[in-house]
């Protein structure tokens, strides 16, 4: 089918995909370009795909076409290639005992660049509150390169789960400075690392419920890392 409208009520709905809300209310996401609509498709998240008319993408999966205008309607790129993937989220559950803890990140690239890290680290769960960035938005998505769909992502009230989970697992609580020198942690195969909002790190009611607390040798001159960057040096270290 050919839809040539931006009045069309089914793209409307659609359009409405860019706030969160309306993610949420519809429980469905957009992805574009050729990359991210395979990785969504590889991961069963792929619904429907929308091509620019006359555009070829061979996938098994119901596909309709757009005209140019549609596709002006429904874009968040700049330079649009054509390929959109309308999506539904996976419904996920905690699991694993490597877990990455995530408190009020707002950031739609630090985010996304927390969760590519999280797959190059092995990372089982992730756990986000509902201060975090919504991980389907598109320019999360992106930073992520994809990896938002090789993901157990849950959303959860933190300082909750951190009592239910409390001598499980040991929990480590970041800090600019104070704690543990991440160099001489020993490699554990258990762990839930807490990584704290761009301005104001981990909340402290967080905090004291954690068993230890770890941070980044640095020299003077810089007081903090991006937690993007500080993310992936934790991971690395904690599972290398």
């Amino acid at each position: 089918m050919l839809y040539s409208s931006v009045n069309n009520p089914k793209i409307k709905q659609l359009a409405k995909l860019k706030t969160k809300k309306q993610r949420n209310k519809q429980n469905l996401f957009l992805v574009e370009g050729a990359h991210l609509v395979k990785e969504a498709y590889e991961s069963g998240y792929l619904k429907e795909l929308l091509l620019l008319e006359n555009k070829t993408f061979n996938l098994d999966v119901e596909t309709n076409y757009i005209t140019e205008n549609v596709l002006n309607l429904l874009t968040e790129v700049e330079s649009p290639v054509g390929i959109i993937g309308v999506c539904t989220p996976k419904p996920m559950t905690l699991k694993g005992d490597k877990l990455l803890i995530l408190d009020s990140i707002q950031d739609p690239g630090n985010l996304g660049t927390i969760i590519r890290s999280s797959v190059a680290f092995n990372i089982d769960t992730l756990i986000i509150n509902d201060k975090c960035a919504d991980p389907y938005s598109d320019k999360v998505i992106r930073a992520s390169q994809g990896m938002i769909f090789k993901t157990n992502i849950i959303k959860k009230d933190l300082t909750i789960f951190l009592n239910e989970l409390k001598g499980k697992i040991p929990i480590y609580g970041t800090k600019v400075d104070g704690g543990k020198d991440l160099k001489t942690l020993e490699k554990i195969s258990k762990f839930a690392i807490i990584m704290g909002n761009e301005g104001n790190g981990v909340d402290q009611k967080l905090l004291n419920i954690c068993d230890e607390y770890l941070y980044i040798p640095m020299n003077n001159k810089c007081e903090s890392l991006n937690v993007g960057v500080a993310t992936s040096i934790i991971l690395y270290e904690l599972t290398k």
